[in-house]
C-alpha cells in the first residue's frame, strides 16, 4: 500500500542545504528519505530515513530509487542536491577532474532524474526540484568547471521539464547565491596548480570564504525548495535569497559591459 503521506528524496543531505531542505520538508509533511555517501555516519535527524547514496554509480541510484519505492510506496519530490565545488583556474585542473566535477553534480543529478521520471509519470504526479545556482547564470573566474555544471543543469532542467509536464511532471530549478555552508573547505583544489595563478587564486579563495561567511542561512534555501515542492502553480525558477535575486535582476537587466567590469570588480581581478 502507498505511503499516506508524500514522499521525498533528497540527495546530499548530510549537511548544508540539504540537510535544512530535508528538515523543512519533514515540517512540511513529508516523509523524507535522504541520502549520503555513507549514511552510516551521519547524525540522526528528526523524521529523516538516511540511506547510502553514491551519485557516480548507476547501480547504486537505481538500487536506492528502487528500494525507496519498495518501503514507502512513491516518490513525489525528488530534491537533486548532491554536489561538490571545485576552484583554480581552469588551466589548472585536468580534464579528469573536470569530469569528476561533472559526474557528480551534473550526471549524477541525470542518474537521479533518468531512474525517478518512470514512477512518476506512471503514478502521474511528481516535482524534480534540481539545485542549481546564480553561478548557472552567470562566469564564476576560478571556478569554471563548477559553473558549467551549473550551466548544465539549468539548460537540462528547462528542457526536460518541457518534455515531461504533460505528464503531470515538473522539473524546477533552485537558484542559490553564496550560502553558509562548508562549500569552500570542501571544495576540490586543482590538481596541476600553476604558479602563475598562484596569487590570483589566494585572492579568490579569499573573496569567496568572505562571501560565504556572510551569506544566506540554508534555510533560506530550503525554503524555497519546500515552495518548489508544494506551489500549487510552481515556477520554473526559485531565486533563493535576496542577494540571488539582485544576481539575476543585474543579469537580465544591465549593459553586457557593466555586468563584466562588475563581475571582475567583484572578484578583484585587474580592469
Amino acid at each position: 500500500m502507498a505511503n499516506a503521506k508524500p514522499v521525498a528524496l533528497v540527495t546530499g543531505a548530510s549537511s548544508g542545504i540539504g540537510k535544512a531542505a530535508a528538515l523543512a520538508l519533514v515540517q512540511a509533511g513529508f516523509d523524507v528519505v535522504g541520502t549520503s555517501r555513507n549514511a552510516s555516519h551521519v547524525t540522526p535527524q528528526r523524521g529523516v530515513t538516511f540511506l547510502d547514496l553514491d551519485v557516480t554509480s548507476d547501480d547504486s541510484v537505481s538500487t536506492l530509487v528502487r528500494g525507496v519505492i519498495e518501503r514507502f510506496g512513491r516518490i513525489d519530490v525528488l530534491v537533486n542536491n548532491a554536489g561538490t565545488g571545485a576552484t583554480g583556474a581552469a588551466e589548472e585542473s585536468s580534464v579528469a577532474q573536470d569530469q569528476r566535477v561533472f559526474d557528480i553534480n551534473f550526471f549524477g543529478l541525470v542518474r537521479m532524474t533518468k531512474a525517478v521520471l518512470p514512477h512518476m509519470r506512471a503514478q502521474g504526479r511528481g516535482r524534480i526540484i534540481n539545485v542549481s545556482s546564480v553561478l548557472g547564470l552567470v562566469p564564476a573566474p576560478y571556478m569554471a568547471s563548477y559553473a558549467a555544471a551549473k550551466h548544465a543543469i539549468e539548460g537540462y532542467s528547462e528542457s526536460v521539464d518541457h518534455e515531461v509536464r504533460g505528464h503531470g511532471v515538473r522539473v524546477l530549478l533552485i537558484e542559490p547565491a553564496y550560502t553558509r555552508t562548508a562549500f569552500d573547505a570542501n571544495a576540490l583544489p586543482p590538481d596541476a596548480p600553476l604558479p602563475i595563478y598562484a596569487e590570483q587564486r589566494h585572492i579568490f579563495d579569499g573573496v569567496t570564504a568572505r562571501a560565504i561567511e556572510s551569506g544566506d542561512d540554508p534555510a533560506t534555501v530550503a525554503r524555497s525548495i519546500v515552495a518548489a515542492a508544494t506551489d500549487p502553480k510552481p515556477r520554473l525558477r526559485y531565486t533563493a535569497g535576496p542577494t540571488a535575486a539582485r544576481v539575476t535582476a543585474l543579469r537580465r537587466f544591465v549593459p553586457a559591459w557593466a555586468f563584466d567590469r562588475q563581475i571582475r570588480k567583484l572578484n578583484r581581478l585587474p580592469a
